[in-house]
C-alpha cells in the first residue's frame, strides 16, 4: 500500500510538471529582463492545459481589476433576487469619486439603471460607478463571495472594515496573477454565480474601451475579455483571448515601478504590450497580423 501511494504521488508530480510550458516560460523570463520593478505573470492555455508562471502566487495591487470581483458580487445579489439588473438608481452628488468619469458628470437626483452603471464600471473603468456598486453590494459581501468560491487572497480592501492595513500596502484590492486568471476562467466557463450571470459578465468584459495595451497586440477580429488596472507604481492587465487554435488567459501585474509616468511609452505599458504580442504569436504562430502603421494616433484614448 505504501508503494502504491508513492507511485501515485510520483505520477501526480510528473503530471504537474508536464503541464508547465518550459519553452514559453523561458520566453517570458527573457521578455521581462531589465524591467525596473516587480513583475508577476500567469498564462494558461485553456485548450492544452499548459501553463507558464512568474511570481504567479505573489501578492500584487489589483487597482481597477478588482472591479471584476465587484461585478461578481453584484451578479450574485441579482441572482438571489436582492437586486435587479434593470432596476433604476438615483445618483447623488455624494457618490462622486473625483476624476474624469462619465457617471461623475451626472447631476444630483439623475436616474440610471444598474445595467448601465455595471457597464461603465467594466467598460470605461468608471470609478464613481464602481464605488457606487461596491457600496450597494457591500465590500464584505464581495469578499465572502470570493472566499466561498475558493479565492485565498483576492479581496476588496477599500471601504471594508478590518482591511485598513492591507489597503495601505496594496490599495483598493489585492490579488495574484494566478487568481486573476482563475476568476476570468470561471466567468468564461459559466461557473461564476450562474451560467447566465457569467455570460452577462463576459459580454461586458468584451466591450473594453481601454484597448491600447495588451488588446492592441491582438487582432481586432479576435474576441477578448479583459480588465486593466493602473496606479502610479503599478500597471496590470488580465485578458482571455478567444484565439483561433484555442482560448488562453493571461495576467501580467507590475508593482514598485521605477517609471511612474502616465504616458503611452511608460515601461510597464510597453512590457504589457510586449508580453501580449509574444503570447499571440506563440499560440498563433501562423498569424501574419501586426498593428498597422499609424495606429498609434488612434490609441490615444485620453
Amino acid at each position: 500500500m505504501k508503494y502504491k501511494f508513492l507511485l501515485f504521488a510520483l505520477l501526480v508530480t510528473s503530471a504537474s510538471f508536464a503541464q508547465t510550458d518550459a519553452k514559453l516560460t523561458a520566453k517570458l523570463q527573457d521578455a521581462v529582463k531589465g524591467f525596473n520593478g516587480q513583475v508577476g505573470i500567469y498564462v494558461h492555455n485553456l485548450k492544452t492545459g499548459k501553463t507558464a508562471a512568474m511570481n504567479a502566487d505573489t501578492l500584487f495591487p489589483t487597482a481597477s481589476m478588482i472591479k471584476v470581483s465587484i461585478q461578481c458580487g453584484l451578479m450574485d445579489k441579482i441572482e438571489k433576487g436582492e437586486m435587479q439588473y434593470n432596476q433604476k438608481l438615483v445618483y447623488r452628488d455624494s457618490l462622486l469619486y473625483k476624476g474624469e468619469d462619465i457617471l461623475g458628470s451626472f447631476k444630483d437626483k439623475d436616474t440610471i439603471e444598474v445595467s448601465k452603471v455595471a457597464l461603465l464600471m467594466i467598460t470605461m473603468s468608471d470609478n464613481t460607478a464602481s464605488v457606487w456598486l461596491q457600496k450597494l453590494v457591500g465590500g464584505d459581501y464581495i469578499n465572502n463571495w470570493l472566499d466561498k468560491n475558493g479565492f485565498k487572497v483576492m479581496r476588496v480592501n477599500s471601504r471594508v472594515p478590518g482591511r485598513e492595513a492591507i489597503r495601505a500596502k496594496y490599495g483598493w484590492g489585492v490579488t495574484t496573477p494566478f487568481e486573476m486568471c482563475r476568476l476570468f476562467t470561471m466567468i468564461r466557463n459559466g461557473e461564476a454565480v450562474s451560467p447566465a450571470a457569467s455570460e452577462r459578465m463576459y459580454r461586458n468584459m468584451g466591450r473594453i474601451f481601454w484597448d491600447d495595451k495588451a488588446i492592441s497586440q491582438i487582432p481586432p477580429y479576435i474576441q477578448t475579455a479583459s480588465k486593466q488596472g493602473a496606479l502610479d507604481e503599478s500597471k496590470s492587465e488580465t485578458v482571455i483571448v478567444n484565439a483561433l487554435h484555442g482560448d488562453y488567459v493571461f495576467s501580467i501585474i507590475t508593482n514598485h515601478n521605477k517609471d511612474q509616468r502616465w504616458t503611452d511609452d511608460n515601461e510597464a505599458a510597453m512590457l504589457i504590450r510586449k508580453v501580449s504580442a509574444l503570447l499571440w504569436h506563440y499560440f498563433e504562430p501562423d498569424s501574419k497580423w501586426a498593428p498597422p502603421a499609424g495606429m498609434d494616433k488612434y490609441m490615444k484614448d485620453e
